[in-house]
């Protein structure tokens, strides 16, 4: 998926697209290219791939959450090189970003990313989920969570559902494997107060596979003893 390729699809689907903001994608795309080449950022390093499994996916949320109504907060967990949420901030810029994740490193690359993209309202945090949930000034209080491909979905849930407020939304990113990782995760959703809404089942373009978008809503306010200690959702996952 080349650049105009990409302004056509998210024009056609209906996404707020404009040259403003593709100069910001072009940009990002060069900067993660550059800084790929001193820190391990992500695989996929060609244009086309970025703007389709990096840009495009990210922003395949818009699709089913409006992101556009009024002024949300969304933490971003475990993000990398920043997807969703740098793409989704791009084209939402009203949008209140939080991004956390445990590599220094990529917390420095996204400095430099908010810098030269001009991004306000974005806010970096070097730490672990499990350690983050635990923060009074940040637990229950997101409008939006989001995670993609970071883990599987009954530990996911326990480390992004404590994250936000009641009636606030954990949208999950997912590939095909979604649907056996919800039969696991049932439990885990209802014990950290969420409750399963829908998962959204499409293709890529290009064939570039399958992906799901499993919204659950926040519906009571999480135990206070989850998440547990690092490392402890993906050794025991509820």
């Amino acid at each position: 998926m080349n650049p105009e390729e990409f302004k056509a699809e998210l024009e056609r689907r209906g996404l707020p697209i404009t040259d403003d903001k593709m100069t910001q994608y072009k940009l990002y795309l060069e900067l993660l290219q550059e800084w790929n080449q001193k820190i391990n950022l992500t695989a996929i390093t060609e244009q086309e791939e970025v703007y389709l499994k990096h840009f495009y996916d990210s922003l395949t949320a818009g699709l089913y959450v409006d992101f556009s109504k009024g002024v949300h907060s969304l933490c971003d967990v475990g993000s990398g090189a920043g997807f969703p949420s740098i793409p989704l901030k791009i084209l939402y810029p009203d949008l209140k970003v939080t991004i956390v994740d445990s590599l220094k490193k990529r917390i420095s690359f996204l400095e430099i990313v908010m810098d030269k993209l001009n991004l306000s309202d974005v806010t970096l945090l070097h730490d672990r989920a499990e350690t983050f949930g635990q923060n009074k000034t940040y637990r229950a209080t997101y409008d939006f969570v989001t995670a993609r491909a970071v883990a599987r979905m009954s530990v996911l849930a326990e480390l992004c559902l404590p994250l936000l407020k009641k009636d606030g939304v954990f949208i999950a990113m997912k590939a095909a494997h979604a649907p056996e990782e919800m039969k696991e995760a049932n439990k885990a959703i209802t014990t950290l107060g969420g409750k399963f809404r829908e998962d959204f089942s499409f293709e890529l373009p290009k064939a570039a596979g399958e992906r799901h978008i499993i919204l659950i809503d926040k519906k009571k306010e999480t135990p206070n003893k989850y998440p547990r200690k690092p490392g402890t959702p993906n050794k025991q996952p509820l």
